[in-house]
């Protein structure tokens, strides 16, 4: 694996996720491939991870995905992202979120995402979501 084919592979997949489109994501995994977020548990093969994708794009109907950075790590990748939206989908709280956190990656034999490990901080993403400013929730962290 190169780092300017995973660039713009990273650079193609976060597009996907500010498309709207939920197949768009589900296109960059292997057929049988697997989005965990967090804890969860893992969502395989194409209409699952279709699902996990509209979910965010239903909660977050002006949702944005950034690009903070894709490098290689062994036999995989890990990618580093920020999401920020309004929570002004069906039933949302209609405060902004803005939360950064990382995917690792392992890729199939057919150069699509095989596995994919997501992580961010699932407390911080819940607070904003309830309200508050920053310093509130700075004070409540602590």
């Amino acid at each position: 694996m190169e780092a300017k084919w995973l660039r713009e592979f990273a650079e193609r997949y976060t597009a996907a996720w500010c498309s709207q489109t939920p197949a768009s994501v589900a296109s960059f995994f292997s057929s049988n491939g697997s989005l965990k977020v967090n804890d969860g548990s893992p969502a395989v093969g194409p209409i699952a991870i279709s699902e996990v994708a509209q979910s965010f794009m239903t909660a977050f109907p002006d949702l944005t995905i950034l690009l903070d950075g894709a490098v290689i790590e062994g036999e995989g990748a890990i990618y580093r992202w920020t999401l920020v939206g309004t929570n002004n989908g069906p039933g949302g709280t209609g405060n902004s979120v803005r939360i950064s956190g990382f995917e690792q990656w392992t890729f199939g034999l057919d150069g699509l995402i095989a596995d994919s490990l997501g992580h961010f901080d699932s407390a911080d993403y819940e607070q904003q979501l309830l309200g508050g400013d920053q310093a509130d929730r700075d004070a409540a962290s602590r």
